[in-house]
């Protein structure tokens, strides 16, 4: 609606950018009442409003579309800008969540950065698109991945199939050391629905039964306590209880 608004009254040649482009693109980052970001020619002019976060940049015509009726910058140029904006986790979770809605193709991501040299924000981009994954499932699971990577833990594989000794399929985890048969999991909260909670619980206790070890982490593991986190799969991938990580790392 607020995007809808604002259209309204965009001066020619701006556009809807950034987070509020990814939204309409389908990738859903907005936080709570985040105000509109636009993106206006650096000769243009528009009165400020509280609802509207206003940047300006070099924008060409192949940069610019409308999407769902609305001025939009492009899939490719809103990637782009939102993988050149600090803080780098913020940038991986933008450009992991565009691509995992296939808006957007990392080789043709990279061609696009390449042929960009001296614009602000490139050596962030380039560290970011070295971190992306669009197999990632969630915002949340990006986190826990790059707070792995950022302790030292080696990289985990995302979205991995797990089947037993068998051959027979047993379920797809977050993250997974397969090596070690360690799977990372990150869980958004208890199900309501309780055949949701019975299903994860076969599905938890088929894991283990195919001898893998499983480390359940919840937002607040993420946020609050990576450390702790750290510590938790550093003791499962050493083979010992994540219950018992003090002085692990």
């Amino acid at each position: 609606m607020w995007c809808e608004a604002v259209a309204l009254v965009l001066p020619a040649g701006a556009a809807i950018a950034g987070l509020s482009a990814a939204y309409l693109w389908g990738a859903g980052l907005l936080p709570p009442n985040a105000p509109v970001t636009v993106v206006l020619p650096r000769a243009a002019r528009m009165r400020p409003h509280t609802r509207v976060a206003v940047t300006r940049s070099v924008l060409s015509e192949a940069d610019l579309t409308v999407h769902t009726g609305l001025p939009v910058t492009t899939a490719l140029r809103t990637a782009f800008d939102l993988g050149r904006r600090p803080p780098r986790t913020e940038a991986v979770v933008a450009l992991d969540a565009l691509l995992h809605h296939r808006v957007v193709d990392l080789p043709t991501l990279r061609e696009y950065a390449a042929g960009r040299t001296g614009w602000p924000g490139l050596p962030l981009l380039r560290e970011v698109l070295a971190l992306v994954d669009p197999f990632a499932g969630s915002p949340m699971e990006t986190r826990l991945r790059l707070l792995l990577l950022d302790a030292g833990l080696p990289a985990p594989a995302v979205r991995h199939e797990v089947r037993d000794a068998g051959g027979q399929y047993v379920g797809r985890v977050d993250l997974a050391y397969p090596a070690r048969r360690v799977a990372v999991e990150y869980e958004p909260g208890p199900p309501r629905d309780p055949a949701l909670l019975r299903r994860q619980a076969t599905r938890f206790h088929a894991l283990r039964a195919a001898g893998w070890r499983v480390v359940r982490c919840t937002s607040d593991d993420v946020l609050r306590h990576p450390t702790r986190t750290a510590r938790m799969v550093a003791a499962a991938l050493r083979g010992r209880s994540a219950n018992r990580v003090n002085g692990l790392v």
